[in-house]
C-alpha cells in the first residue's frame, strides 16, 4: 500500500442487548411519563400573594354557606373600592384613569396589551392582532347625553361589536329576561369620576372588577392623518373638528366594540370592557359558550343537553322550557361540531351560533318559543317568522310581537328541535340553597381511568343536590394555560358500595365543569373523578411563553402570571389532620427503626471488634513464643561458645527476656488469656542479645475498640466502618477483660447512639450526581415526558329547609391515597388507614357499558350482579 492511500475507518455502531417485547414494552412507559411529575403553581418571581389565598381557601375550604353569601361579600368589596376611588377623585380634582387597564395609553403607546393576549403558538402572533380600533376615549365625550340604563336593561339593547363575544351577548340577552339579573351586576358606578364597579362569578366565588370609562372608537381622532379629516377641511369651513366628531366619534354607533340599540345607552359596553379586564383582556373573551357566560354573570350551574339525547320531548317542553326565566334559564347553538358545520345559514338561522330562549308559550295548542339573536340582526325565515302566513292581528296581539329585523323572532318547538343541536340550561341559586367547596391538585396519569384521589361528601340532611366538578377557567390566563386540555368525569357512590348512584354526562364542548342533579338521602358518598387529559404539541410549553414576554410584555406578563398564580393556589395541597397524624406515625416509626439498627449496629460491633482482638492477641503469643524460642536458642549457643562468658551476664540477659512477656502457659486464668503485667517494671542493663530481644518484643495489646482494627488486621478498609468516637471501650487495657464482653446498660448504649448520629452528621455529604446522557442519547419522550396535572375542584349545592339553613349540612374531603402504610406494623393506625383505603377502593371500577367490565368482575353470579346494580336497598 503506498504511502499517500487513505485508511477507511468505519464508524462502530453501538447495538442495545436484545430485549423481549415485554421488556420493551416496559421500557417505553418508563421513559414515557416523567419521574418527578408536577405543575408550575407560581409564574412570577417572589409573589407573597399566593401563599395569602391558599391559607384563606384552607380555612374556607368544606365550609357551608348559602349561594348569596359570596356575592354579597364580592358586591360589598365593590362598592368600598367605587366609594375609595371616587374620594380620591375628588381630592385630585381628576377623573378615574384606570392604570392597569388604560385603553388610551395603550393604543397611543402601541403596546396594545388590552387588546391581545399573551401568545402560547409558535408562529408569536398573538391572539387579537386583528383588532383596529382607531381611539379611546371617555363616555362623556362619546355620548351626548349618557345614561347607564334607559328603561332598564333588555334584550333589546344588545348589539355585538367586532368582538367574536356573540356568546356573552346571548348570555347577556338571556339574562335581561329575568328581572334584577343584569343590574346586579353593576354594583357601583359615578359617571361624573368616570368609574364603574362590576362582579362577575369566578371558579366558585364571585369577585369585584373596576374600570374607568374609557371605551375604544372605529374611528381615529382627528389630529391624526387619515383621509376623513382632508375630506371634512375640505367641505366643512367652520368648525370641521366638530363635524368630524358628531359623524364618526359620537353616540353608540362609534363604539368599536358592544354598543346599545339606544345611542345614548351605556351600560352594555362599560360591561363587556369589564368582563375583558377581568380576563386581561379583549382577545380572551372571544369564542366560548352561552352557557358558561350565564354561569360567569348569575353564579349558576349550566347543563349541556344534545338535542339527539333527549328522551322524553314532551317532558323537555313541559317540565323545563316551559319554566324558563324561573328555575331555568335557556341558551341554544348551532354547529356544535365546531369545524365540521360549515358557515352559512338555514332559512336565517346562523350555523357555529348562540341564541338565546327569551320566552316559551303553550297557546291554543301552539308550542311557541321566542329567541334573540344577539348580533340584533338575521332571523328565522320560516313558520312563525316576521310576516309569514301564520301570523294574524290576534296572534300578533296574544305574543306581543312586532316585525323587524331586530334579532327577534318566534320559532315553533318542532321547528327548534331541528334546527338546533345543543341546549345551555343554567339552574339558578336563591336563598335557600347552601354551598360547599373544596379544591386539590391531581397527577393525570396517561391511561384513563378513575383516579386513585376522590372526594368524601357527608350530607346531614335529605333533600335535592348538584353536584358540580370542575377546574380551573383558563380564560383568565390565556396563553399561560401550558400543553394539556382536561375533560372531566366524575361517579357518585354510596360510601364502600361498588354500584354507583350517577354519573355525569360527557363534555363535548363546555369542559370547564361537569355536573349532575339528584335527590340523596342524609348520609356518606364517594365522588370519583375520572380525568382525560389531551397534549396538544403544537401550543408552547409554558416556560417558552414566560420567557418568550419576560422582556418585551413585562407589564402584560406581570398581570396575567398574577392571575395564573392566584387560580393554582387554590389547587395547593394542605395536609389534613388525619394525613398529619398518618405522616407523624410514619416519621415516628421509621425513626424508632432506625435507632433500632442503630443500636444493634453498636452491638455487633462490640461483638466482632472483641472477637478479632481476641484472635490478634491469640496470634501475637504464638509469635511472642516463636521468638522466645529462638532468642533461648540463641542464647544458649551463644553461652556454649562463650568461654569468657560468666554466670551473671547469663543469668541477666534470662531475666530481661522473661520481663519482655511473661508465657501465659504458667500465668494464666483458665482460658487461654494473660494476667495483668505490670508495664512499669524496669528491665536491668543488657548486652546486645538482651536488648535486640527488648527492642523485638511486641507492643501492650490495646483496648479492642481503638487499636487493634479489622483494616489493620486485614488491610480489607472495604469490609468495615472505620473506627469513631461514637464507639466506648469495652476495657481500659486490661487484658483479663478480653475473657468476656460485658453487657451495656440502656443509659450508656443510648449515649452511644447519639455520639454515633453526631458523627454521622459530621459527616460531609457526598452527592452522587445523576446518570447524565447526551441530548442524543435521548428518545422523545425522555427528552419531553409525559406530565399532566390539573387543578380541580368540588362544590356541591344543597337546598334546605329554613331551619337548616343555619346548619352544616354539607362536608367535602379529599381522599388522597395513604402514602405511609406500613404492612409490617399491623396494628399500627397506618394500616388501618390502608384497611379503610382498601374498603373505599370498591368503588373504583371500570364503568357498566366499558367492554372490559365483565372480565373484572369476581365472583358468582349473584356478587357480579351486586356490582354492577347494587344489593337490597343498596
Amino acid at each position: 500500500m503506498g504511502s499517500q492511500d487513505a485508511i477507511t475507518l468505519h464508524s462502530r455502531k453501538v447495538v442495545k442487548p436484545q430485549q423481549t417485547q415485554q421488556e420493551a414494552i416496559d421500557e417505553f412507559w418508563a421513559k414515557f411519563t416523567t419521574k418527578a411529575p408536577g405543575k408550575a403553581t407560581t409564574v412570577l418571581p417572589q409573589n407573597p400573594y399566593t401563599a395569602r389565598v391558599a391559607r384563606k381557601n384552607a380555612k374556607a375550604a368544606s365550609s357551608s354557606s348559602t349561594t348569596q353569601a359570596s356575592y354579597e361579600t364580592a358586591a360589598a368589596m365593590c362598592r368600598a373600592k367605587v366609594e375609595k376611588i371616587v374620594r380620591e377623585c375628588r381630592r385630585v380634582n381628576k377623573k378615574y384613569r384606570d392604570p392597569h387597564f388604560d385603553l388610551e395609553a395603550d393604543l397611543k403607546l402601541g403596546r396594545r396589551d388590552c387588546l391581545e393576549s399573551l401568545s402560547n403558538f409558535d408562529a408569536l402572533e398573538n391572539p387579537g392582532k386583528d383588532f383596529k380600533p382607531g381611539s379611546a376615549k371617555r363616555v362623556v365625550d362619546i355620548f351626548d347625553k349618557p345614561q347607564f340604563y334607559i328603561d332598564g336593561p333588555t334584550a333589546n339593547d344588545v348589539r355585538q361589536g367586532r368582538d367574536g363575544d356573540c356568546w356573552l351577548m346571548s348570555a347577556l340577552c338571556t339574562l335581561s329576561n329575568k328581572k334584577g339579573l343584569i343590574e346586579r351586576l353593576c354594583v357601583a358606578h359615578d359617571q361624573q369620576v368616570g368609574v364603574y364597579g362590576f362582579v362577575f362569578y369566578r371558579d366558585g366565588e364571585w369577585i369585584s372588577e373596576i374600570v374607568d370609562d374609557f371605551l375604544y372608537l372605529t374611528k381615529s381622532d382627528y389630529n391624526e392623518k387619515h383621509w376623513e379629516r382632508v375630506l371634512f377641511d375640505e367641505l366643512e369651513r367652520i368648525n370641521p373638528e366638530e363635524a368630524y366628531r358628531k359623524v364618526y366619534q359620537s353616540n353608540s354607533s362609534a363604539l368599536y366594540f358592544a354598543q346599545c340599540q339606544h345611542p345614548q345607552e351605556t351600560w352594555l359596553p362599560l360591561l363587556e370592557k369589564c368582563y375583558a379586564k377581568a380576563h386581561g383582556d379583549y382577545a380572551a373573551i372571544e369564542g366560548g359558550y352561552g352557557g358558561e357566560g350565564i354561569e360567569d354573570l348569575t353564579g349558576g350551574v349550566t347543563s349541556e343537553i344534545f338535542t339527539a339525547d333527549i328522551l322524553d320531548k314532551e317532558y323537555f317542553w313541559k317540565e323545563e322550557l316551559l319554566k324558563v326565566n324561573e328555575d331555568f334559564l335557556f341558551g341554544c347553538s348551532t354547529g356544535v361540531w365546531g369545524p365540521n358545520a360549515n358557515w352559512g345559514e338555514r332559512k336565517g338561522i346562523l350555523e357555529l351560533h348562540a341564541y338565546s330562549i327569551q320566552r316559551a308559550v303553550d297557546i291554543d295548542g301552539k308550542r311557541l318559543l321566542r329567541l334573540k339573536n344577539p348580533w340584533g340582526k338575521g332571523e328565522w325565515k320560516g313558520p312563525w317568522s316576521d310576516g309569514s302566513k301564520e301570523w294574524t292581528p290576534e296572534w300578533l296581539e296574544k305574543l306581543d310581537h312586532r316585525f323587524g329585523d331586530d334579532g327577534d323572532f318566534w320559532i315553533a318547538y318542532e321547528d327548534l328541535l331541528q334546527k338546533y343541536q345543543a341546549f345551555e340550561r343554567t339552574r339558578l341559586f336563591d336563598d335557600s340553597w347552601q354551598v360547599s367547596q373544596i379544591w386539590t391538585t391531581v397527577n393525570v396519569p396517561w391511561m384513563l381511568d378513575y383516579h386513585d384521589t376522590h372526594f368524601s361528601l357527608r350530607i346531614e340532611k335529605p333533600g335535592p343536590v348538584v353536584i358540580v366538578l370542575c377546574q380551573n377557567d383558563q380564560r383568565y390566563y390565556r396563553g399561560l394555560e401550558g400543553q394539556y386540555e382536561f375533560e372531566l368525569a366524575f361517579r357518585v357512590h354510596r360510601h364502600g358500595h361498588e354500584d354507583y348512584l350517577v354519573r355525569s354526562q360527557a363534555p363535548y364542548r363546555m369542559r370547564r365543569s361537569v355536573n349532575v342533579e339528584l335527590d340523596l338521602e342524609a348520609g356518606d358518598y364517594d365522588i370519583r373523578i375520572k380525568i382525560d387529559a389531551t397534549r396538544l404539541n403544537r401550543l408552547l410549553p409554558l416556560e417558552t411563553v414566560v420567557r418568550n414576554n419576560a422582556k418585551n410584555r413585562r407589564e402584560k406578563l406581570t398581570r396575567i402570571g398574577l392571575a395564573y398564580d392566584l387560580a393554582h393556589s387554590k389547587g395547593k395541597l394542605m395536609e389534613s389532620p388525619e394525613e398529619r397524624a398518618a405522616r407523624e406515625a410514619h416519621e415516628k416509626r421509621l425513626k424508632d427503626k432506625e435507632l433500632s439498627q442503630i443500636k444493634e449496629r453498636i452491638l455487633d460491633r462490640r461483638r466482632d471488634d472483641h472477637h478479632l482482638n481476641k484472635k490478634q492477641y491469640s496470634r501475637l503469643q504464638k509469635r511472642e513464643r516463636k521468638r522466645r524460642e529462638k532468642q533461648k536458642a540463641k542464647n544458649a549457643e551463644r553461652r556454649s561458645k562463650s568461654k569468657k562468658g560468666d554466670a551473671e551476664e547469663t543469668d541477666m540477659a534470662d531475666e530481661s527476656t522473661d520481663k519482655t512477656g511473661p508465657l501465659p502457659e504458667a500465668n494464666s486464668n483458665g482460658d487461654g488469656l494473660p494476667r495483668e503485667v505490670d508495664e512499669n517494671q524496669e528491665s536491668p542493663p543488657s548486652h546486645d542479645g538482651a536488648s535486640r530481644a527488648k527492642r523485638r518484643a511486641p507492643k501492650s495489646i490495646a483496648p479492642a475498640d481503638r487499636v487493634l482494627q479489622p483494616s489493620s488486621l486485614f488491610g480489607d478498609t472495604d469490609r468495615r466502618e472505620p473506627a469513631s468516637s461514637y464507639y466506648e471501650s469495652e476495657s481500659d487495657g486490661d487484658l483479663a477483660s478480653l475473657s468476656s464482653l460485658s453487657e451495656l446498660s440502656s443509659h450508656e448504649l443510648d449515649l452511644q447512639v447519639k455520639a454515633y448520629m453526631k458523627n454521622q452528621l459530621n459527616k460531609p455529604t457526598v452527592v452522587t450526581p445523576p446518570s447524565l446522557k447526551f441530548e442524543d442519547e435521548l428518545d422523545e419522550f425522555e427528552r419531553d415526558p409525559w406530565n399532566a396535572v390539573v387543578v380541580i375542584g368540588l362544590r356541591v349545592y344543597h337546598q334546605a329547609d329554613e331551619e337548616d339553613r343555619s346548619k352544616e349540612v354539607i362536608e367535602l374531603k379529599v381522599v388522597r391515597p395513604n402514602p405511609y402504610a406500613d404492612s409490617e406494623d399491623e396494628n399500627s393506625d397506618a394500616t388501618q388507614q390502608a384497611a379503610r383505603e382498601e374498603q373505599d377502593s370498591k368503588s373504583k371500577g371500570l364503568d357498566v357499558d366499558d367492554s372490559a367490565k365483565d372480565a373484572t368482575l369476581e365472583g358468582g353470579v349473584k356478587d357480579r350482579k351486586k356490582s354492577i346494580v347494587g344489593g337490597g336497598g343498596d
